[in-house]
């Protein structure tokens, strides 16, 4: 990977439907060459999906919580199924501390948060964040901090 593939990730990141042409232009090449490199970073790994980000609230999302979750290790075959299928679950991560399981959700209402925490409950102990603000939304990962070359 080079500056330029660098700067076709950023641009990516900053909204994944810039045209080709408009990508091109940014990074002094032809569509056909920043297509090529782009097909390039997905064979690679490098870019995984390309991602429509809504409003939480305005869809009636009112209540963004993080929910930490005690689990045994013997528990996750059973677990990861089931939270895999939780339509509220944006993400889940297995961390470390005195819990396993960090779960970001999002609820209509506090009452069918509770009564997903009870489901919760069943593989163990939880605690639970609720989230007032969000300062720094969701974003990509910086890469122009990498030592690239300018190799075209």
């Amino acid at each position: 990977m080079d500056k330029i593939d660098s700067k076709i990730i950023s641009l990516l990141q900053e909204n994944a439907r810039y045209p080709l042409k408009y990508l091109a232009e940014k990074v002094e090449l032809s569509s056909p060459a920043v297509s090529a490199r782009i097909e390039r970073l997905e064979a690679q790994g490098i870019l995984t999906g390309y991602h429509a980000t809504l409003d939480p609230v305005t869809l009636g999302y009112h209540i963004t919580a993080f929910i930490n979750l005690t689990l045994e290790p013997h528990q996750k075959v059973e677990f990861y199924p089931f939270i895999e299928a939780c339509p509220n679950v944006l993400e889940c991560n297995c961390v470390t501390g005195n819990y396993s399981m960090l779960i970001k959700v999002c609820f209509p209402s506090t009452q069918e948060l509770d009564i997903f925490i009870g489901q919760l409950q069943t593989y163990g102990k939880t605690e639970t964040q609720i989230v007032f603000s969000t300062p720094v939304q969701p974003r990509g990962i910086n890469i122009s901090v990498l030592n690239l070359s300018d190799d075209k």
